[in-house]
């Protein structure tokens, strides 16, 4: 069962990254596109079917599994468990804002640069670099 469990986990976490490091990039260049516009209108459809369709499920998906294998493996007393689900709710937090950014840009109600899109690009790798470091090293 741990096997099986350990691959849900890991398909789930490598398709909900791929989403946290897209979507911010889609945010860059809809920046540039005019409000109205068919350009807008096509990253608006992108946008919001890379969140509901893929990334909220598979984030549904990784906390799942990760929490039955934590349950599988005791690891809930472990201190890089905790420190791994410390990073985690960030990046689920991250998760929620970038929402949050999106349905201000389907209102067309975007405030935020270019340049804040990029800067945002790169929390959901640090955050991966430092949950891989935490499970994998376990230095708590």
């Amino acid at each position: 069962m741990y096997e099986w469990v350990l691959v849900l986990h890991i398909v789930s976490v490598i398709s909900w990254m791929a989403g946290l490091l897209y979507l911010p990039r889609l945010f860059v260049y809809h920046v540039d596109a005019a409000a109205g516009s068919e350009l807008s209108e096509t990253f608006k459809i992108m946008e919001r079917r890379l969140l509901r369709a893929i990334m909220t499920p598979a984030m549904i998906a990784s906390w799942i599994f990760g929490l039955w294998l934590a349950a599988l493996t005791g690891a809930f007393t472990e201190g890089w468990f905790h420190a791994k689900l410390t990073l985690l709710l960030c990046l689920t937090g991250f998760h929620m804002a970038m929402a949050r950014w999106r349905k201000d840009f389907e209102r067309d109600a975007n405030s935020k640069t270019a340049r804040f899109f990029r800067f945002a690009n790169e929390a959901p790798t640090l955050l991966m670099i430092g949950i891989v470091i935490v499970v994998v090293v376990k230095p708590l």
